[in-house]
């Protein structure tokens, strides 16, 4: 499992805020191999300087970063399995969507913690163009059709995965989660929607919470 931290987080980040001795089980009984990467948002969407294009393309260029050196070496660890997920809370689980979505060929399964997926809501600027359009799932997706739907409904399954508590309505991954979820219900995508209660915060001991439900069933 490739994890993605939060908005300019760190690869120590899923040690750091408990969510190891959350799934520390499924680790130590070999159901899951974790593997956590740094974000690149401050240089892509995060970088309120640049206009959304640039933000764009600055985030294919981490893309490639993780197809041709983290997958490789994932790979490598895992004895040349092919069956990698990815996982993340916040903007790591916009980053988890987007890559199994944009590249279901290598990441098949997807579980998103608390996240918001429509990039121009980011305090963006500038035209859209190709990059801004390939990279926002509210904008390629309804256009997506013929032998690639059928690919990605043959091949990825998303589980989406947001709490109704304290942030999850002012970050926008609450009515994010659920309009993403109608997408991909249009689509005939498979996906999960989870939604918890009032008393799960846009924060980490949801995320630990949750992490230890949905986690070890990539196992």
């Amino acid at each position: 499992m490739l994890w993605f931290p939060t908005e300019c987080g760190e690869s120590t980040d899923f040690e750091r805020h408990g969510l190891l001795d959350a799934v520390r089980g499924a680790v130590d009984d070999g159901l899951i191999t974790v593997v956590c990467v740094p974000s690149y948002d401050h240089a892509s969407w995060s970088n309120r300087a640049l206009p959304q294009g640039e933000r764009a393309r600055a985030h294919r260029r981490y893309e490639d970063w993780i197809i041709w050196h983290v997958v490789p070496f994932i790979r490598d660890r895992c004895g040349g399995r092919d069956d990698i997920a990815v996982a993340g809370p916040s903007m790591g689980a916009f980053h988890s969507v987007l890559f199994a979505l944009r590249h279901a060929h290598v990441f098949r399964q997807a579980v998103a913690f608390s996240g918001a997926y429509d990039p121009w809501r980011w305090h963006a600027w500038g035209d859209a163009d190709l990059d801004t359009y390939l990279t926002d799932p509210f904008e390629f997706l309804p256009g997506t059709d013929g032998g690639h739907l059928d690919f990605l409904r043959r091949t990825v399954d998303l589980t989406l995965v947001v709490g109704s508590g304290r942030w999850e309505d002012t970050t926008g991954a609450h009515a994010s989660t659920r309009a993403l979820a109608g997408v991909l219900a249009g689509k005939g995508i498979p996906h999960r929607l989870y939604v918890w209660g009032p008393e799960w915060p846009h924060d980490w001991p949801s995320w630990q919470a949750q992490a230890a439900l949905y986690l070890p069933a990539l196992g």
